[in-house]
């Protein structure tokens, strides 16, 4: 299984860098280009995805977040590795898991070929595996953030609420709540609303 490349960036064409690695190019298609700068020595991370018309595809990614989410995104029935690159080109692996953990279907629904259907259907399937991967650990840019909201969600059920409890009040915690209050506060914000 072919996991990671380390070679030349030949060139850059629109979602594809070639990549030269001894006498092969591999063309791999990658969330963002900029990452890749041409003439430049690399290690990509590799994805291949089989398709029975086409074959293999490659995918490249800079880091093993990248990589991870990715494969999240696509675990969702109907999402292809088209809409997975896009999702990362667009919010990145921290924005993505921020939209999912948020609830917030309009920052998904603006990435191209998600429509808002579609959109809260990511966030229904992935949602409990989103919350796996914040709770193993995993370094995600604005990781303390999340963990925090997560914290405040096991809480919640430690309390006994229902997940549809939790999730509604969540929701409306993230419209009214500076995301970066202490646990104690947010904690406090999401038992009133529970009271209500």
């Amino acid at each position: 299984m072919l996991s990671q490349l380390t070679g030349i960036v030949q060139s850059v064409d629109n979602h594809t860098i070639h990549l030269i690695v001894g006498p092969m190019g591999f063309a791999l298609q990658v969330p963002n280009i900029a990452q890749f700068p041409p003439g430049k020595e690399t290690t990509v991370l590799v994805y291949m995805h089989w398709n029975a018309e086409n074959g293999p595809s490659f995918f490249g990614f800079k880091s093993a977040i990248d990589k991870q989410v990715f494969e999240l995104i696509i675990s969702c029935s109907g999402i292809g590795p088209k809409i997975g690159l896009a999702v990362l080109g667009d919010l990145g692996a921290s924005g993505f898991v921020h939209a999912v953990q948020m609830s917030n279907d309009k920052a998904l629904s603006k990435v191209n070929g998600i429509g808002a259907k579609k959109a809260e259907q990511i966030i229904f399937q992935l949602r409990s595996k989103v919350e796996k991967l914040i709770g193993s650990g995993v370094e995600i840019a604005g990781g303390a953030v999340l963990e925090q909201w997560h914290t405040v969600s096991l809480a919640l059920e430690s309390l006994n609420y229902s997940r549809t409890e939790i999730t509604r009040a969540m929701s409306q915690l993230r419209k009214d709540a500076d995301a970066n209050l202490p646990f104690d506060q947010l904690m406090r914000k999401a038992l009133s609303l529970l009271s209500k």
